[in-house]
């Protein structure tokens, strides 16, 4: 039996638009000390979760994606705008957001059609682009509360970023954080 490797599709940022965000933050970080930041590196926008999966999963998830890939041109994203999920009142997860766009809803919708006929469940939430900034791991108080709400409003980092490739990335899970791999970059609009 092959190892099992932790998987998911994203679309990465290249790595000076990765480094701003992370700097136009920096007063929401000071802000909210309690809260699990995001490194730098490893801020993607994710498309698709696929979870443990056999290590011989990834060419069969490669070729899904090829398949996908061909039928769209790269994207470009609208990135800025900071917020929170649940909501900014009770944060679990800082996000910045992603501009809607048609291309890209239709892009995640494909990806899930692919993934499901290799056997993935379909995500029953709708789809909410966003980069993950940062997680909420204990209760927060009422002070820090408002000054982080307030520091995300605050946030003026705009940018619109060329997707040009969707990526089978690998999630190693460690006390230090985790660490993304590419496993695979599948170009948008080749044949």
């Amino acid at each position: 039996m092959t190892p099992a490797v932790r998987l998911f599709i994203a679309i990465n940022l290249p790595e000076s638009e990765r480094q701003a965000i992370h700097d136009s933050t920096a007063p929401l970080r000071a802000a909210a000390k309690s809260v699990t930041w995001v490194a730098p590196d490893c801020i993607h926008l994710t498309m698709k979760f696929l979870g443990e999966r056999p290590a011989d999963d990834v060419p069969k998830v490669r070729d899904a994606l090829a398949e996908v890939a061909r039928r769209f041109h790269p994207l470009r994203l609208d990135v800025g705008g900071v917020g929170a999920f649940p909501h900014l009142g009770a944060p679990r997860i800082f996000w910045m957001g992603i501009g809607a766009d048609p291309k890209l809803e239709l892009l995640h919708h494909d990806l899930e059609v692919a993934c499901e006929a290799l056997g993935h469940d379909v995500e029953a939430r709708a789809f909410r682009p966003h980069l993950t900034l940062g997680r909420v791991k204990r209760d927060i108080g009422a002070e820090q509360l408002a000054a982080m709400a307030r520091h995300a409003t605050n946030v003026r980092y705009r940018g619109t970023i060329e997707a040009r490739s969707i990526d089978v990335m690998q999630s190693e899970l460690s006390s230090a954080g985790p660490r993304y791999t590419i496993l695979a970059a599948v170009p948008l609009g080749h044949s």
